[in-house]
């Protein structure tokens, strides 16, 4: 693995459109080493017969038939308005 300079670490944060205090900047050089570092013991791991998937856990849609129901009639859902025009809610003018 090759060592991340404190250069590289101004550069991924300007790229990041990062400000980093420049006290700081040692510090998450250090913490980028470790984990590259914990990636490189990652891909040292055979993977060969395991399969990709998107997630911990499959999961499945429950699907259920789509049925349409009548519910209100439009005159039932009209006559609960405050206020009403013709077959239409009323409304106060918003300008």
């Amino acid at each position: 693995m090759t060592k991340i300079s404190l250069t590289d670490v101004r550069k991924v944060a300007n790229l990041a459109r990062l400000e980093l205090p420049e006290d700081q900047i040692e510090t998450y050089t250090s913490q980028l080493e470790e984990i590259l570092s914990y990636v490189d013991q990652l891909q040292a791991i055979d993977t060969t017969n395991v399969p990709p998937t998107t997630r911990a856990v499959e999961v499945v849609n429950a699907m259920r038939e789509d049925l349409v129901e009548i519910n209100c009639s439009r005159e039932d859902i009209l006559n609960q308005a405050p206020k009403r025009e013709g077959d239409f809610f009323r409304v106060p003018k918003i300008l």
